[in-house]
């Protein structure tokens, strides 16, 4: 099977629904071959204290699970050719270790690999106030190649609830993928 293969890591900010309703549409496109998923520590319990469930290999065998500290797994490599890696949620944390080249980790290294094989990669920031060292590591990344998404949602679908809501965020996501689908296209508000 060919098709598009992308990382998704998960990190310990708030939102992990973002990194669900990810993987469920990565997973209802027929342009994916592959899904990686990579939980940090704190990623991993906080999507189990937000009560989301990440689709799991024994639902699509495309998914795949790596653990976070195995630095020998397949999206550690340049020559796995991953298409893509988005980071959903993406810690300030995480985000500062990448834009400072330090890749103690699968979801770090993976990032890395993506930044210098001049791949796509999609940070979804989750925090607000940025703070100044915030600001400066989006804008090194930015510099770098990547794209600094903020889990900001949008209300011209008028969403009618907070898994609607979040899918405004995720849609971004799919487009800056190019990955077809459904989502809200703005006409002007007539």
């Amino acid at each position: 099977m060919t098709g598009r293969r992308i990382v998704v890591g998960v990190t310990g900010a708030s939102g992990s629904i973002y990194a669900r309703l990810l993987v469920e549409c990565l997973l209802r496109s027929g342009a994916v071959s592959e899904v990686a998923v990579v939980f940090s520590t704190n990623g991993l319990a906080v999507a189990e204290y937000e009560k989301q469930n990440i689709p799991s290999g024994g639902d699509d065998p495309r998914v795949r699970y790596f653990d976070n500290d195995d630095l020998f797994a397949a999206p550690a490599s340049g020559s796995a050719a991953y298409d893509s890696m988005v980071i959903v949620p993406c810690s300030m944390g995480t985000l500062g270790r990448i834009a400072n080249c330090v890749s103690d980790n699968l979801i770090t290294r993976a990032a890395d690999v993506m930044l210098k094989e001049r791949r796509r990669l999609i940070l979804v920031a989750r925090e607000t106030p940025y703070g100044t060292i915030h600001l400066r590591n989006m804008t090194a990344l930015s510099e770098c190649g990547a794209v600094v998404l903020p889990a900001s949602p949008s209300f011209y679908s008028h969403p009618a609830d907070i898994e609607q809501l979040c899918m405004t965020v995720v849609e971004r996501i799919l487009s800056l993928l190019g990955i077809d689908g459904e989502r809200y296209e703005w006409n002007g508000g007539r």
